[in-house]
């Protein structure tokens, strides 16, 4: 088990004369070799954590050891400005606004959170996330009110310099918490080369892997050495206890599934879906893009704002299908069959986003989806439209959802210009996991999309390679591990 040790610049800069662990100088950390061995968790509470400044490089060599520190480096980037936090601040407020009225009026202007603990009443949730999001000793909110609702404006960690009296006890009952937490999990016998963490939740009515693939998942994964536990969005703070990342919940941009992936990235770790994929795939408008600018055959397509919503008959003629710019499982997506209809879901669409898409309406029996995991294609399926309905998954007003069948062909025995196409429109993603649908025109094979966390269940995209599949994706993490470890 790692010992905590506590790193200071000087003796007197943690207020309690016996600290819950460990005390050592920040120049004797840095220089004396008993320091540089593994097994070390530092809590770097250094003066300053400004660039080149000694607590900056007390994190930086940290990580070169192996060490598992706070903050890290990629933490103490994150702080450096807010436009690379601001991103965070939105999930912030949306805590602060759930806060009983009288609450939000005491907000102060200033909120101090030693780890994970806040100096006031009633934002013990806010501290928490905030601490989760940027885990360091002592962090500081800054507060301001706008018509009785409190909103974040600023973030910074704080150093011992500056701090009030009496403070002390506070701030070492909150450290011997934060390592007695770290200690019970680190209970476990360590039996695995690396630890590999898989974001799902089980509320999820339509999440990319049931129940079963989750299971084989993690048997693959600890076949091939890999510590595989399942967290959910409550475990953001986590992260840095971890090697890798596979996401496997329905991802979206304004969502946790896209702080996870960012912040996974930041602290190193092998990620899937990486940020950029979630950026591009979720995106429809930046998809329509990058295949016609790279000449993938695509469904004849539109990007419409207010202005362009008359003219679209014109150019696609009736029926045309909808889209809004984000979506999966066919939700966003609608058949228009005429001028009154066109108008009212464009209309509904474009209160959501000042862009969305028109396609030609292009009917098909199925459509075609190619799993491409790293430049190559690793599973081929069929999916049939729902019943009576024009796409495959049918939604209806009371939230159920009805599904087409689906078949799986061996790689080798599908259509060698599906699966080529396919695997030319991943790797204008990136090298990740994906799933590309495709549809057989009577002009030619159509790209639709392409989807950054593709399904994989049980009994359908398993049906040819079965437990061969869970191991391929299991054993890129462990090979993209491994070459980040050379």
């Amino acid at each position: 088990m790692a010992e905590p040790i506590l790193v200071v610049e000087s003796a007197g800069d943690w207020p309690a004369q016996e600290p819950a662990v460990r005390r050592v100088l920040a120049d004797d950390y840095l220089a004396d070799p008993a320091f540089a061995a593994r097994g070390y968790h530092v809590i770097n509470f250094c003066r300053s954590y400004r660039y080149q400044s000694l607590g900056y490089y007390c994190s930086l060599l940290a990580e070169a050891r192996g060490h598992r520190v706070i903050p890290s480096v990629a933490t103490l980037q994150d702080l450096s400005r807010k436009t690379l936090y601001g991103f965070d601040i939105a999930a912030m407020d949306e805590v602060l606004q759930r806060l009983p009225a009288d609450a939000r009026a005491q907000a102060p202007t200033r909120l101090r959170i030693a780890f994970g603990r806040p100096d006031a009443a009633g934002f013990e949730t806010l501290a928490r996330l905030v601490f989760e999001a940027f885990p360091a000793p002592l962090l500081e909110v800054e507060l301001r009110s706008q018509n009785g609702m409190p909103t974040v404006t600023g973030l910074k960690a704080l150093g011992p310099r500056g701090l009030p009296a009496g403070v002390a006890g506070e701030l070492d009952a909150a450290l011997a918490e934060h390592v007695a937490r770290g200690r019970r999990r680190s209970r476990r016998r360590r039996r695995y080369r690396y630890d590999l963490a898989i974001l799902a939740d089980p509320a999820e009515s339509q999440p990319p892997s049931d129940a079963a693939a989750l299971r084989r998942f993690a048997r693959a994964g600890k076949c091939q050495g890999l510590d595989v536990e399942f967290i959910r969005a409550r475990d953001f703070g986590r992260l840095a206890e971890f090697d890798a990342l596979f996401i496997r919940e329905t991802t979206r941009l304004a969502h946790h599934t896209y702080r996870f992936a960012r912040r996974a990235e930041r602290e190193g770790l092998v990620v899937m879906d990486d940020p950029a994929s979630i950026l591009r795939c979720t995106n429809k408008v930046y998809l329509a893009e990058l295949l016609a600018a790279n000449r993938i055959p695509a469904p004849e397509t539109r990007i419409f704002g207010e202005d362009e919503v008359d003219r679209l008959p014109e150019m696609l003629g009736f029926p045309m299908v909808l889209k809004a710019p984000e979506g999966a499982f066919s939700k966003g997506v609608f058949k228009v069959e005429d001028v009154d209809d066109l108008r009212g879901r464009a209309a509904e669409l474009l209160r959501e986003s000042e862009l969305a898409l028109a396609q030609e309406f292009v009917p098909t029996e199925f459509d075609w989806r190619v799993g491409v995991l790293n430049r190559q294609a690793l599973y081929v399926c069929q999916y049939r439209m729902a019943r009576k309905h024009w796409q495959i998954v049918k939604h209806g007003a009371d939230g159920r959802f009805q599904e087409g069948d689906a078949s799986t062909l061996p790689v080798s025995r599908a259509p060698s210009e599906v699966v080529r196409t396919a695997v030319r429109a991943a790797n204008l993603i990136g090298d990740g996991l994906y799933g590309v649908d495709l549809k057989t025109t009577s002009r030619g094979l159509k790209v639709i999309e392409i989807n950054d966390n593709p399904s994989i269940d049980a009994g359908v995209e398993d049906a040819v390679l079965g437990d061969l599949l869970y191991d391929a994706v299991m054993g890129e993490f462990l090979r993209r591990l491994e070459a980040r470890g050379r």
